[in-house]
């Protein structure tokens, strides 16, 4: 292990595309703390994130792109979940005037600029294997590793796409205010928008590998990461803590979240 950290850092440092757009990332992340933090709003923070995605992503295929139909198509599974992401939770928060993760964090500069800055790690950790994969040279012909992936990607993304229309949909219903969703997909996780984005990162992960060799298999530990960071930290965490003060002392949530699994479904 000590010779694999030098190692990385070497290549990174030699890779003046990982560099370029590490600096791009983090760059547009700040930039938007200094304007959120201006004017009080954290409305377009995950805009942001998503945007900065697409602009990785374009990026790189634009700059390496030797027309292998896997960098296309690598691309363009990021680049649809970024845009569709992206779109439906700004329109929520429009709608919705705010977002709650930050209610304790909107007036504390330095908060405020850790979440900022926990995103730009985020954006650059959760691509970085697709970055990879439209980077290198070694463009071996689509094989099953690739499929596997792409598969994986496509039914996590669907899982997503579902999972918020039916949250958003009955949302929309106004005899439904105040009550918590526990239908459709909501009936087999009480997360399944999180499994979704989960699994198909990991599918990303799958199809990328295709490319990879020595340590680059490592970044396993992206969709990793993007795994305990919904699950530990900013996602359900918070979610749960949020719904156990308002709906925790009723029998039939109790009921769901005992019959429920918290994540993945028919698995507790």
């Amino acid at each position: 292990m000590s010779h694999v950290i030098p190692a990385v850092v070497e290549w990174f440092l030699e890779r003046s595309t990982l560099g370029k757009l590490a600096i791009l990332d983090f760059g547009i992340q700040w930039t938007g703390f200094a304007f959120a933090y201006t004017l009080r709003t954290e409305k377009f923070y995950d805009l942001t994130g998503s945007s900065t995605f697409l602009l990785i992503a374009y990026l790189t295929y634009k700059w390496h792109n030797s027309g292998h139909p896997r960098q296309l198509i690598q691309t363009g599974c990021v680049s649809i979940w970024a845009l569709r992401l992206g779109l439906y939770l700004f329109t929520r928060v429009l709608k919705d005037g705010k977002d709650r993760r930050f209610d304790k964090m909107r007036g504390d500069p330095m908060k405020f600029f850790v979440a900022w800055t926990l995103q730009g790690l985020w954006v650059f950790v959760t691509i970085l294997p697709s970055v990879l994969a439209v980077l290198s040279t070694r463009q071996r012909p689509l094989g099953t590793r690739d499929y596997i992936g792409w598969g994986i990607w496509l039914i996590g993304y669907l899982i997503e796409v579902v999972a918020d229309y039916q949250k958003s949909s009955f949302r929309n219903n106004p005899a439904n205010k105040d009550k918590f969703i526990n239908t459709g997909l909501w009936s087999l996780s009480r997360h399944p928008n999180y499994f979704g984005e989960i699994l198909l990162w990991f599918g990303l992960y799958v199809s990328a590998s295709s490319t990879f060799s020595g340590w680059e298999y490592l970044t396993i530990l992206c969709p990793l990461m993007d795994y305990l960071l919904i699950t530990k930290l900013s996602g359900i965490p918070f979610l749960e803590r949020y719904a156990r003060k308002k709906w925790g002392l009723l029998k039939q949530y109790q009921d769901y979240v005992e019959h429920t699994p918290v994540l993945v479904p028919f698995f507790s």
